[in-house]
């Protein structure tokens, strides 16, 4: 069986999987020099490449661009050696620097490093060593003897200790390849010539000497000898030492390989054993001390060119040819076995066992103790014991097995021979050195233990320790570190107070020592240690503390040790972390208890935050510690209790506190702690409480805070706080309690400043409170009155106290201007008017005369103001408040009052119109006329029927705001306003401007009728507006929207109108003909035809007009109309006639739309190609050419001058079969490609074989064959087949074309003549056997005995295993050194395969009859075969046993088995945890299953393949439309959402279809989803969509809107300058601006 071979056989990787060209794969490209790193060497004609792998990270390849001849990695290092030609450098690839240096005198053929610093080169004549230390040159060695000049040299070595030198080569000699090996001794300075092809050194210790001895293991090959010697060097310079025995052996050959020979040696000190390696890929192992041949088979069909021991020295590394990097090594498990079963040769099983320490010969060791002990041979016995592989009879047993044994007299003690023994072969193991041990100790011999233990001879021990521990402490703790016996370790270091080393020592080892059971007893005895060592536990340089802190604590409490816990603490709490803090309440807990003032210190730095406040609060209180008392409390009634003590506690800090309370409850907080307070000894804490108060009025309510200094009476306190807050304050009670407050301390400047500068208190609650309070200085109440208009009431009060010096005082000082008011009152308390006349008289510069007017008038004692008029008047008062009051005085009395109202500039005319309304209505309106008092005279005229006075007014106004209001609907008036207008005030117009906007006022009433009369009588009667064009545009313009009739007479009695402008307004108006008349009228032809057939619909009458016209524009326009409208001919014919090739574009599109038409199409192109020289106008003329089967033309063209795309012209004529025009094009572009696939459809094929022949390429070929084949041109056929089957890639093809179409005879020929082929390959031969094999079976095998060399012979094994040829099966079997399967094949088919012959020699080269038995089975090959009997559920158990391997076949079997069965939940399983297979095409067959579930499972594969659309189809046709929307969402793509979502609305699931927009809001368009939900009702199941893209949308304008209003203000005020220009500028342009809703704006010139 393979897994009882002695050999481990593993493929680590193939350099070809790594990129790497296999090209490269050679001796002198490839290096290994050892286990880490490969080199190869890239060089192409593009670029050169040096490839460096290293072995244990092979797919990170460095690859650098190096062009060298050669390049080598140092064997342990990342430098790399490279030559070209004569120059060698060396190369540091880690540090990026050069190290060496040389030009050579010679060519170097060889070089190689022989150790990790110095390289040897090996030149046509001479060897050297170049050393990398320092600035040395190569060192000369040795000449190479004559008989190695002409050899390649493949090998250089030199042994361990540097003395030898062995350099090999090949060389052909009568047909076979001689190894040629030079030896050479550096001591001696000689050399010797030796015929081998392989030599390897090794350092050996043969038993009983005192130095190894230098090993040379080489092979002997010559045509009568083949030989394997091993012998040792330099054994005379050994004096006195046994020498090595030379030994030889017959080397193994495969006489089916008689060629074969060693190509590299490798020894394995290990083990032992050399590997030797042939040409042929076989593999050898033989013994070093015997020679004898303990393995030999072939392990590669490919030669191993490079080799090299692997890392632990047990086997070796080669590559090769096919890019395979392979280890073999010893299989240490059956190794001893396979020597003494397989080759029956105990004596070297125990040799090596021993040697090698491997088991597998145990039986014999405990034989042959047995035997030596039943002699008493007890000290060869022992040595059995001491030699034993890995020890296995070294056990108690055995110990006690000796100690039990007689003694021999004259000898000592048997066990202490055995003791003795074992001492001098090596080391005791555990029990061994305890008991001797304890018998060396209990005899006192110390120094004996001592000795053993430096010498390494004794395996430590807890036990050995606590034994040498009674004698040594130090030995003891020696003995403890060398036995891992943590817990003695760390105790000895305590007891010696080596603290560090504790912590040292249990990290290193990965130990968890009890710490607290060590600092409780290390603290009894040694405090200041202990605190160290706790230092040490809680250091941050450990990854977490060591130690619990609170046990810790716990010790140091005990110890009443606070001072030192306290340091300590801090320093462990230094960084504040969350999870600290109970240990922070502990720490302060402890100070606050023992000392305050620390504790105090520590909270003052405000390093902690993670403590128990609470009750850290309280332990401060108890302390007298109240500020940080109340840093801490929280609760209300603590803080209460605390707070009291304000003389205690800072008062900034007292301040500031209240600022911790929430907020919901601060001002309940507040007073309470303020009430408290004032309770507790207001005297104390008033101060500090109105400082509080006035800091925190803004968030408790000033009422609040007044209610509680009132509750306690305390009026200075609160006039104290109010005057902090009251400027701040707009509430009308606080003022008014300042006031209050104020007044009752005696503050009365105070009270002034309040009133005269506030504005918060309430003015009646003050004046009332002044006036009731009994204050003798009035001028707070002054203030008062004055400021909130209490005047009336002032001057009562101060009348009715006879202050009568206080209103003389305010109405002179205080406040002149509200004079009337006193003035007024005082009439109305019949105060004596000599007082008032005096008091006004006072006063008559800054009197307010209108008000006093006013007021006087109220009364009737306006006249009394006469001389203060007068007397202002004279002084040349223009004030209009004066001549307004004078001007009501001669009215009164009559005093010529029109001609004062039209002569005086000064009154008012408004105040004066409305005084005289009642008296006299026209004073009225020429007081209003003459201050333009527009609403007020129209009011006037309208109530008195003054409506000629009106409408003269409003001519001579221009106000368009004016008109609107008297024209509309509103105004009963209006018609007679109306008739005013136009029979007398507008003939009386003397200006333009006041017929402009009249006519603008009518056009803004919408009075078109009355517009139209009015302009009939100013344009069509002869006036002196006539011709004014803007009027003869409006008129028609009106007339078309009011009455269409009269337009046609207009049309034809105006001529000053714009007719452009009144076309396109006609045209709106559906008024056709009459467009179509103005355009006729005034030449517009091209607009007249245009009217005719876009809007008149008449082609014929378009027609009629081009031809009438006969203009290139009418036939342009007529002719793109008949195109588009279908009629293609007449418009081309149209085109023509205008000589116009403009639209081709169009005309190229429509033609070729239609497929029709094409001889027109003709005709316009070689118009167009007159006047315009495009590429597109010259293509389609081809084509044109080609549709009509003009190929004469077409020739001409291309064959002449052109701008054509040929090439697409000509693939447009292949694709519609247009093959003959096909043809000329491409031969005139010489695509040969497709002009062989022209030619094939027109069945010319041997000019297509010479298009091919041309086109040289290989898909043109394949197209040329295949269709010869069909055409059963068979002579042809192989012309074009012999090109493409030299391409090993497309050669399948042609074959399986030929078979399917069963032309078998043909495809052979074609492939037997392909072999005559410079350029045949293997896989020509291959696939001829397989012709061969299945269609003329006669001439596979000599096919095969003649080709077996150049063939793939592991395909072709296949073959002829499934059509059953055995006896071709079993030749092949042997070719491919396959020899247990042609063994098998001879066996299973003796009839067609046997021959005695062929059977002998293939069953001498068995290496073991097991092998049939081997556990390797192929799963797929296992599937395969039960497949093809329909077997497969018979080992369903099998199969789902092996899935974990994920093998395609194993999968694609089970999930059929699985779906056979019905077993959907295991199928979904299968795919989801084993992907290997074809997912999409299980996905096909499982869509048309009969069960919903598989359907599902078949959505769910193409949607896990990217598949989108088409599981979103499946899981909609089977309604489950959760996967579905699930499946849009996974898809990230919108079109395939929105399609989803459509269906959902087609099919009114309203559900789904909001379900759809929740799952894929994200890539379905808000317009989408609106429309949808608008045209199928689904509002109210797309609302919560609509709402979220609303709410986003917002957002993102309102982040928007932010950055754009500054913007948008100075934009805006620059519109606006911009429109009032442009009204400006468009009144004065004089022109007609028409809205879309049909009406209009006019402006005139000022100048028509």
């Amino acid at each position: 069986m393979a897994q009882n071979l002695p050999i481990k056989y593993v493929e680590i990787l193939n350099l070809k999987d790594l990129g790497i060209d296999p090209e490269f794969f050679g001796f002198h490209t490839t290096t290994m020099e050892s286990h880490k790193y490969i080199c190869v060497q890239e060089q192409t004609d593009q670029a050169a490449n040096v490839i460096i792998v290293d072995l244990k990270n092979p797919h990170q390849l460095s690859k650098r661009p190096i062009k060298a001849d050669s390049a080598i990695m140092n064997p342990k290092s990342f430098v790399i050696a490279l030559k070209a030609a004569k120059t060698l450098q060396v190369f540091n690839l880690e540090m990026r620097s050069k190290m060496k240096s040389y030009v050579m005198n010679e060519e170097v053929s060889f070089w190689k490093w022989i150790s990790d610093n110095a390289l040897a080169i090996v030149t046509p004549t001479k060897v050297y060593h170049w050393t990398m230390d320092g600035d040395s040159d190569p060192q000369y060695v040795f000449d190479i003897q004559q008989e190695l000049l002409d050899t390649q040299i493949i090998n250089y070595q030199v042994s361990p200790d540097g003395k030898w030198c062995v350099l090999t080569g090949l060389t052909q000699i009568d047909q076979r390849i001689a190894g040629i090996s030079q030896l050479y001794s550096i001591d001696k300075k000689g050399s010797q010539k030796l015929d081998s092809h392989a030599a390897a050194f090794c350092s050996y210790k043969v038993e009983g000497a005192t130095t190894p001895s230098m090993v040379f293991a080489f092979t002997l090959k010559t045509d009568t000898i083949s030989r394997l010697h091993v012998i040792e060097v330099g054994a005379d310079l050994r004096a006195n030492e046994p020498e090595f025995k030379k030994v030889s052996t017959e080397m193994y050959q495969n006489t089916d390989i008689p060629a074969d020979f060693p190509v590299a040696m490798e020894i394995s000190e290990k083990y032992s054993i050399i590997y030797l390696i042939t040409k042929f890929g076989f593999f050898h192992i033989y013994d070093l001390q015997t020679a004898t041949l303990i393995y030999a088979n072939r392990i590669s069909a490919d030669t191993i060119f490079r080799t090299t021991m692997d890392e632990n020295g047990k086997g070796i590394i080669g590559i090769n040819k096919k890019g395979q990097v392979l280890s073999i090594s010893i299989n240490e498990d059956t190794f001893i076995s396979y020597i003494s079963t397989k080759l029956q040769n105990p004596e070297l099983a125990i040799q090596k066992a021993t040697e090698c320490n491997l088991s597998g010969a145990n039986d014999i060791f405990s034989n042959q103790l047995s035997v030596l002990y039943n002699q008493r041979n007890y000290q060869q016995a022992a040595k059995v014991v001491a030699d034993s592989p890995k020890g296995f009879l070294r056990t108690p047993q055995t110990v006690a097995l000796f100690e039990k044994a007689p003694p021999i007299q004259g000898q000592p003690h048997p066990l202490l021979q055995y003791f003795s023994v074992l001492l001098e072969r090596g080391s005791l193991n555990s029990y061994e050195s305890i008991e001797l041990c304890r018998r060396v100790l209990q005899g006192g011999k110390l120094q004996l233990v001592e000795k053993w233990l430096k010498e390494e001879k004794l395996e430590c021990s807890e036990e050995l320790g606590d034994l040498i521990r009674q004698f040594d402490t130090q030995l003891a703790l020696s003995v403890y570190l060398r036995a891992k016996a943590s817990a003695k370790v760390v105790q000895s270091l305590a007891e010696r107070g080596q603290y560090q080393n504790i912590i040292i020592y249990a990290n290193k080892v990965g130990y968890q020592p009890d710490y607290a059971f060590l600092l409780s007893n290390i603290i009894r005895i040694d405090q200041a240690g202990a605190v160290s060592f706790v230092q040490l536990l809680l250091s941050e340089e450990n990854e977490k503390p060591l130690i619990d802190i609170q046990v810790v604590i716990t010790i140091f409490l005990n110890a009443n040790m606070i001072k030192e816990l306290t340091q300590l603490l801090l320093d462990v709490l230094k960084d504040d972390k969350e999870e600290d803090g109970p240990l922070q309440t502990t720490l302060l807990e402890i100070n606050l208890k023992a000392a305050p003032r620390v504790a105090d210190a520590i909270l003052g730095q405000d390093v902690f935050s993670h403590y128990d406040t609470a009750k850290i609060a309280y332990l401060c209180e108890q302390a007298g510690l109240y500020q940080r008392a109340l840093e801490h409390y929280d609760d209300l009634k603590s803080i209460k209790r605390v707070i009291v003590h304000s003389d205690l506690i800072p008062k900034d800090f007292l301040v500031n506190f209240f600022t911790k309370f929430p907020e919901e409850k601060f001002t309940e907080y507040l007073l309470d702690c303020l009430n408290e307070m004032l309770s507790y000894d207001i005297r104390k804490n008033l101060q500090v409480v109105v400082q509080i108060a006035s800091t925190y009025y803004e968030k408790t309510g000033i009422e609040k805070l007044i209610g509680l200094f009132e509750s306690y009476n305390s009026y200075e306190g609160l006039f104290y706080f109010l005057a902090k807050v009251v400027a701040l304050s707009e509430d009308p009670s606080v003022a008014f309690k300042y006031i209050e407050a104020g007044v009752k301390i005696g503050q009365i400047k105070e009270v002034e400043n309040i009133v005269k500068n506030s504005n918060a208190y309430d003015p009646q609650q003050v004046k009332e409170f002044l006036m009731n309070c009994g204050l003798k200085n009035y001028i707070p109440l002054i203030i008062v009155c004055d400021r909130f208009g209490f005047v009336d009431d002032l001057t009562k009060f101060l009348y009715k106290s006879t202050a009568m010096n206080y209103i003389e005082i305010y109405v002179q000082k205080i406040s002149p201007s509200k004079s009337h008011f006193v003035v007024g009152a005082l009439i109305d308390l019949d105060c004596n008017e000599e007082f008032i006349k005096n008091l006004v008289m006072s006063i008559y510069t800054v009197a307010p005369v209108e008000d006093l007017s006013e007021e006087l008038a109220k009364r009737g004692r306006l006249k009394l103001l006469l001389p203060m008029l007068e007397k202002r008047i004279e002084e040349g008062d223009e004030d209009s408040a004066t001549h307004s009051a004078i001007a009501k005085i001669y009215i009164d009395i009559n005093r010529d009052p029109e001609k004062f109202l039209e002569e005086n500039p000064f009154y008012d005319s408004l105040s004066v119109g409305k005084y005289c309304e009642k008296k006299n209505p026209f004073l009225a309106f020429v007081a209003y006329r003459r201050g333009k008092c527009d609403k007020e005279l129209v009011e006037i005229t309208n109530k008195n029927t003054l409506f000629k006075e009106q409408a003269s007014y409003l001519v001579e106004r221009q106000d368009l705001d004016l008109w609107e209001f008297v024209l509309s609907e509103e105004n009963s008036f209006r018609q007679q306003l109306i008739d005013q207008v136009i029979s007398s005030a507008l003939p009386k117009a003397k200006t333009a401007e006041e017929v402009s906007i009249a006519v603008k006022a009518f056009i803004a009433a919408e009075l078109p009728n009355q517009l139209i009369n009015l302009l009939e009588k100013i344009v069509l009667e002869n006036s002196r507006f006539s011709d004014n064009s803007n009027l003869q545009n409006l008129l028609l313009v009106t007339a078309i929207k009011a009455d269409p009739s009269r337009v046609k007479d207009y049309i034809e009695k105006l001529n000053n109108y714009d007719p452009i402008r009144i076309a396109d307004v006609a045209i709106g108006a559906e008024l056709y003909e009459e467009a179509f008349l103005i355009f006729k009228k005034h030449g517009e032809n091209v607009r007249a035809v245009e009217v005719l057939i876009n809007n008149i619909k008449s082609l014929e009458r378009g027609l009629s007009w081009a031809e009438i016209c006969d203009e290139p524009d009418v036939w342009s326009t007529l002719a793109k109309v008949q195109l588009e409208r279908g009629f293609v001919d007449k418009g081309i014919d149209s085109y023509l006639k205008a000589d116009d090739p403009s639209n081709y574009d169009r005309v190229i599109f429509i033609v070729n739309q239609s497929g029709e038409y094409f001889e027109d199409l003709v005709k316009f192109l070689k118009m167009a190609r007159t006047h315009i020289k495009e590429p597109k106008i010259e293509t389609e003329l081809i084509y044109a050419f080609a549709r009509v089967d003009s190929l004469v033309e077409l020739e001409e063209l291309i064959n002449g001058p052109n701008v054509a795309q040929i090439q697409a012209v000509a693939d447009r004529c292949y694709d519609e079969e247009m093959y003959q025009a096909a043809k000329l094009l491409y031969n005139n572009v010489s695509n040969f490609s497709r002009l062989a696939s022209t030619l094939i459809r027109l069945k010319e094929f041997g000019p297509a074989v010479d298009a091919a022949r041309k086109a040289n390429s290989t898909r043109t070929w394949k197209e040329v064959n295949m269709a010869c084949v069909d055409a059963k041109e068979f002579r042809l056929a192989q012309v074009s087949g012999l090109n493409i089957i030299i391409h090993a890639d497309e050669m399948d093809e042609v074959i399986k074309y030929y078979e399917h179409r069963g032309h078998f005879e043909e495809v052979i020929q074609l492939l037997e003549a392909g072999l005559k082929l410079e350029s045949s390959h293997p896989a020509m031969f291959t696939e001829l056997g397989i012709l061969y094999s299945k269609y003329s079976q006669e001439k596979l095998l000599p096919h095969i005995k003649l080709y077996s060399n150049k063939m793939n012979i592991a395909k072709l094994i296949r073959q002829c295993d499934q059509l059953h040829q055995w006896n071709e099966l079993s030749y092949l079997y042997i070719l491919y050194q396959e020899v247990n399967n042609a063994v098998l094949t001879i066996i299973n088919h003796p009839i067609e395969s046997w021959t005695h012959e062929r059977f002998k020699d293939v069953c001498k080269d068995l290496t073991s009859v097991d092998i049939f038995l081997s556990p390797k089975v192929d799963h797929s090959r296992v599937v395969l075969q039960f497949r093809n009997t329909s077997d497969l559920p018979l080992i369903k158990p099998y199969l789902i046993s092996v899935q974990n391997n994920n093998i395609p076949a194993v999968n694609l079997a089970l999930n059929e088995l699985y779906i056979e069965d019905g077993e959907f939940e295991n199928l979904r399983h299968s795919i989801d945890t084993f992907a290997n297979f074809d997912q999409l095409s299980l996905a096909q067959q499982l869509e048309q299953h009969e069960l919903i579930q598989f359907r599902i499972i078949a959505a769910y594969i193409y949607r896990k393949n990217k598949r989108y659309a088409k599981s979103v189809e499946l899981s909609k046709s089977d309604l489950i439309y959760k996967d579905a929307i699930d499946t849009a969402a996974a898809s990230k793509d919108s079109k395939i959402a929105e399609e989803l979502l459509t269906f959902f609305a087609e099919k009114s699931l309203k559900e789904c279809f909001s379900a759809c927009l929740f799952t894929c809001y994200d890539i379905i368009h808000p317009d989408v989803a609106l429309e949808l939900s608008w045209r199928f009702n689904f509002t109210d199941f797309a609302m919560p969509f609509i709402i979220q893209v609303m709410r986003e949308f917002s957002s993102t304008i309102l982040s928007l809107q932010s950055d754009l209003n500054q913007i948008k203000e100075e934009k805006k005020k620059e519109e606006e300058d911009e429109q009032n220009q442009d009204e400006i500028q468009s009144e004065d342009d004089n022109e007609i601006v028409f809205d879309q809703g049909g009406f209009y704006d006019v402006g005139f010139n000022q100048n028509f």
